[in-house]
């Protein structure tokens, strides 16, 4: 039960209920993953994996893939994957290396793996790849977590 101090959305910062929604159920109100049509394919503890088409809106001003789409394409497998046991996980850092362009119509795949998970942190490998299976990004990614469980 969420408490009157609470709104709807969970003020983690005022110690509101963190784990009444699923990751799953979390993950679905990702406002910006719904606009840049990312699609969650799979998610398990620790891994998950998703996928986004290059559509003309998401080029930058010379014409390859926009860096900040890619990013938020690893971001969400890297959210997806850290709260894949269930409390919440947020970012404390992330740094990646664009090491591939791709165009409209590429189909780029995220996928996030964990590498090392303590109570209270975890460490994520985030790799993005085309159609053809070349690596267009490499990322690596730090959690917080809000509870242990």
């Amino acid at each position: 039960m969420m408490s009157s101090e609470c709104p709807a959305q969970k003020d983690l910062a005022k110690g509101c209920p963190k784990e009444l929604d699923s990751p799953e159920a979390r993950l679905k109100k990702d406002a910006l993953a719904r606009f840049l049509g990312i699609k969650l394919l799979e998610m398990r503890p620790g891994y998950a994996r998703a996928t986004m088409e290059v559509r003309p809106e998401l080029l930058n001003g010379v014409g390859v893939t926009h860096g900040g789409a890619i990013f938020s394409l690893a971001d969400v497998a890297f959210a997806a994957a850290s709260n894949s046991h269930g409390p919440v996980a947020v970012a404390l850092n992330v740094s990646i290396h664009f090491l591939k362009t791709t165009t409209v119509g590429a189909l780029l795949t995220a996928v996030a793996r964990e590498e090392h998970l303590t109570r209270k942190t975890g460490l994520y490998r985030l790799e993005v790849r085309n159609e053809h299976g070349e690596l267009v990004a490499l990322a690596e990614g730090q959690v917080y977590r809000m509870s242990n469980g």
